[in-house]
């Protein structure tokens, strides 16, 4: 009998699966996340053992856990042919057509390069490599709603052309003529970088994506290209780092992470050793006291991704948290590979009011707030942070563009002197750039409460609050 699980990690808009036979009691995990211990109890619990890792494409938005897999069931690590000879670690490389066995249960490789050259999709066969599909795993190659972004491997020589055009052969010759029955499990849902458009939804049918899936409607290949390559967000700064991570031998993730409490005079000297303090307290808890040259990225949101997106990878990290987070803030990170965490801040509502000389509060203003701040401020420097296709669709006037992921990059663009004052959608990115200017010494910086959904509403109110983050 056929076992399969999805494990949802919202705070990634990751999806990973284990799929199994009863009766043998073989396993597979498909594009697990870096802590493992979740696959291990399911397993445990319906009698299976994890015999084989396969991985749809060497990912970068996150660190997998297949080599933690690997070191705690021996299961074979698999990747697509075109991975052979890319990874430093052992790998069992499959091409088109080859299954794998684990019972009745079979799994069927379908090589479907477009995302990136390695990437494979898994065809789920309940009952013998001959009986109708039941799902196929996607990967990053067919999202619901959305196909997987070609662009993201310029830096290393593929352009998004080439890879937009496998992609659309990948999809119309292989995925599209699956029956249109078979379940759709990718890796990822709405929020993630690796598309534009991914639903909310983390399961659909190859029919009902046949029928909705902007990417899928009848075109021709360069309307495809066309289609696909634009309005992508800018990559966060970490993913090259977690792609090359990803084939690398590296540091296990240990079985129980721990987090050493820190007080001010350490964490003052690990800010003198480079270490970088974030802040993963919500935005307002922050805006009313905060360590002074301390980012707030937070913990609600997508905690991990944004913190990759303002500090170079391997930045010392100490942690402010609410009482009790300090370990899962930590884990989060670590799924990303950030996993230089000095220690966290013990304490820290004690210390910021007994070491009052240490702590600032973050300037927020209202829309009324900031027109004000227009009218008082000739030179007042406006930053839009958003992504390229929030922008097409409105900005404020005279706000120079510059995304999240991009800031850190191109800080030396703006004059620490002048007034500043950054926005997003809703608020929670620009709390982020807003702290990470003050951090670098930028004299006069706030942000816009609400965001552009807040300004754009006063201009004119009858807009309603889309997509506000």
């Amino acid at each position: 009998m056929m076992f399969l699980r999805q494990y949802y990690l919202g705070c990634l808009s990751h999806a990973s699966y284990l799929v199994g036979d009863t009766v043998s009691g073989k396993a597979a995990v498909i594009d697990p996340q870096r802590d493992v211990d979740e696959y291990l109890a399911d397993a445990a619990a319906n009698g299976l053992t994890i015999t084989h890792v396969v991985e749809t494409h060497f990912h970068a938005d996150f660190l997998s856990g297949h080599l933690e897999l690997a070191d705690r069931t021996g299961a074979a690590i698999v990747f697509g042919r075109f991975a052979e000879g890319k990874a430093e670690f052992p790998i069992h490389p499959v091409d088109d057509g080859d299954v794998i066995e684990l019972g009745d249960v079979v799994l069927e490789i379908m090589e479907t390069p477009g995302h990136t050259p390695e990437s494979i999709s898994i065809v789920v066969r309940p009952e013998g490599p001959a009986s109708t599909p039941h799902a196929v795993f996607t990967g990053d190659t067919l999202f619901i709603g959305d196909v997987g972004r070609p662009d993201l491997l310029g830096a290393i020589g593929f352009t998004a052309d080439g890879l937009a055009r496998q992609l659309y052969h990948s999809l119309h010759e292989k995925l599209l003529k699956l029956p249109d029955e078979t379940l759709v499990y990718p890796a990822h849902g709405a929020g993630s970088a690796c598309g534009k458009n991914l639903s909310t939804e983390t399961v659909s049918t190859i029919g009902e994506q046949r029928a909705t899936n902007y990417a899928l409607a009848p075109m021709s290949e360069d309307e495809f290209v066309e289609a696909v390559t634009q309005g992508q967000s800018v990559a966060p700064l970490y993913f090259l780092f977690a792609a090359i991570k990803n084939r690398s031998t590296r540091e296990l993730l240990p079985e129980e992470v721990e987090v050493r409490s820190l007080t001010l005079d350490e964490v003052q000297a690990a800010m003198a050793d480079g270490a970088v303090v974030v802040d993963s307290r919500d935005d307002m808890a922050f805006t009313m006291g905060h360590l002074r040259g301390s980012i707030n990225v937070g913990y609600s949101g997508r905690f991990a991704e944004y913190t990759g997106e303002v500090m170079q990878p391997g930045t010392p990290i100490v942690l402010v948290t609410e009482p009790g987070l300090e370990q899962e803030a930590a884990i989060r990170l670590a799924r990303i590979g950030f996993d230089n965490v000095v220690g966290a801040l013990a304490d820290p509502l004690r210390v910021f009011v007994e070491h009052p000389e240490m702590v600032e509060r973050l300037s927020r203003l209202t829309v009324a707030g900031f027109a004000a701040r227009q009218r008082e401020v000739a030179d007042l420097v406006l930053v839009d942070i958003r992504n390229p296709g929030e922008v097409e669709l409105g900005t404020i006037p005279g706000a120079t563009h510059i995304s999240l992921p991009q800031l850190l990059s191109r800080i030396d663009e703006l004059d620490k002197e002048a007034p500043t004052v950054v926005f997003c959608a809703g608020g929670y990115r620009s709390a982020i750039a807003s702290s990470l200017l003050r951090s670098y010494g930028f004299a006069d910086v706030s942000d816009i409460i609400g965001g552009y959904t807040a300004w754009s509403q006063a201009q004119s109110p009858e807009l309603t609050a889309e997509g506000a983050r």
